[in-house]
C-alpha cells in the first residue's frame, strides 16, 4: 500500500464550511441534549480516550477530529499518534485525546462517522493511485458525492493521493452527451459554452465529452475546448483515439473504471482517468473510541 505523507491539505477546505458540518451534525444527534450522558456523568468529569483502528488502510479525518474536540471543548488536549494519510493496521492507535467527558461522548459519534466514510475513500483511492503511479496519468474524482458533504469527500481523495475535477457546476463547463442532445449538437455547444464565458467574462475550463469517434473527429474540427472525454471507449479505440487527438487538446478516459481496468485504461496514454467509485463506492473502515480507565 502506497502511503501519502502530504499535508491534508487543510488550505483548501473553506473554514465556514468545516464550522457549519460540525455544527449541524452536531445539532442533528444531540439536538437539546445527550441525556444519557446529562444522567450518567458529572459536567466536571474529564476523560481521556484512544482512537483505535479495527481495520486496514489509509486513515483521513484526523484534523477534522481535532478540530470537533476543539469545537465541543476548547480545553481539549488533542494528541496525534498517525497523520492523516498514512498507513494504518488493525490495532492502531491513530490519537489521544483528553477532555470534557460529556463533550467527549458528544463528539464521539460525528467523528467516528466521518472518520470511518473518509478513510474508506482515501482507501480506495490509495488504490487506484498505486495502480498507475508509474505513469503520467491522473486520477481524477467526480460529483458522485453524497449530498452536503462533498468537501470531506473530495478531503479523503486527496488524502489518498488522488485529485479532484471540479467541485461543482460552478466551476468548470462540462459539455456531456444530455447537454449536446438538448442543444442540437456537439459544435452549437461548444459554440455556445465559449460565447457564455465570453459574454460572462467567466475564465473555465471547457471539457466536451465525445462517444464515438465520428464525435471526437467533430470536436477537433471545432476546437475551442480544454479537454475531451472519451466515454465507456474499448481499449483499442481508446487508444486510437489519444493518438488521433496527438496532444491538441487533453484527453480523459471515463466510464465504467475500477480497479481492474485503470492500469490498462492510463496505459492508453490518456492524461486523466475520471472515477466515480472512488467516492460513490468506497467502504467505511472500522474504528472505536474508548475511553481509557
Amino acid at each position: 500500500m502506497q502511503t501519502n505523507t502530504m499535508m491534508p491539505e487543510t488550505e483548501l477546505i473553506k473554514e465556514q464550511d468545516l464550522l457549519e458540518f460540525i455544527k449541524k451534525g452536531l445539532e442533528e444527534d444531540v439536538r437539546e441534549g445527550d441525556h444519557t450522558s446529562l444522567a450518567c456523568i458529572s459536567l466536571e468529569s474529564r476523560s481521556r480516550a484512544r482512537l483505535i483502528f479495527k481495520d486496514t488502510g489509509v486513515v483521513a479525518g484526523v484534523e477534522l477530529a481535532r478540530r470537533i474536540f476543539e469545537y465541543v471543548d476548547e480545553t481539549a488536549q488533542f494528541i496525534q499518534l498517525i497523520a492523516d494519510g498514512e498507513s494504518v493496521n488493525f490495532g492502531d492507535e491513530v490519537f489521544h485525546v483528553e477532555c470534557n467527558s460529556q463533550a467527549l461522548l458528544k463528539a464521539e459519534r460525528l467523528l467516528l462517522n466521518s472518520m470511518q466514510r473518509m478513510s474508506g475513500i482515501a482507501t480506495l483511492s490509495n488504490r487506484f493511485a498505486f495502480e498507475v503511479e508509474d505513469l503520467p496519468v491522473k486520477i481524477l474524482d467526480t460529483r458522485k458525492t453524497t449530498p452536503l458533504i462533498r468537501f470531506l469527500e473530495k478531503w479523503a481523495v486527496r488524502i489518498g493521493g488522488c485529485e479532484n475535477y471540479r467541485d461543482g457546476l460552478y466551476d468548470w463547463i462540462m459539455i456531456k452527451d444530455n447537454h449536446i442532445d438538448a442543444c442540437g449538437s456537439i459544435t452549437a455547444a461548444i459554440n455556445k459554452a465559449n460565447d457564455y464565458l465570453k459574454k460572462n467574462n467567466l475564465d473555465l475550463g471547457i471539457t466536451i465529452e465525445v462517444r464515438n469517434l465520428m464525435e471526437l473527429h467533430e470536436v477537433l474540427e471545432v476546437g475551442k475546448v480544454t479537454r475531451i472525454m472519451l466515454d465507456n471507449f474499448d481499449f483499442p479505440i481508446l487508444r486510437e483515439a489519444v493518438q488521433i487527438v496527438n496532444g491538441k487538446f487533453e484527453t480523459e478516459a471515463s466510464g465504467g473504471v475500477n480497479i481492474n481496468t485503470v492500469r490498462k485504461i492510463a496505459q492508453t496514454g490518456v492524461d486523466f482517468v475520471s472515477v466515480g467509485a472512488l467516492t460513490h463506492s468506497a467502504q467505511s473502515l472500522d474504528m472505536s473510541l474508548k475511553v481509557m480507565k
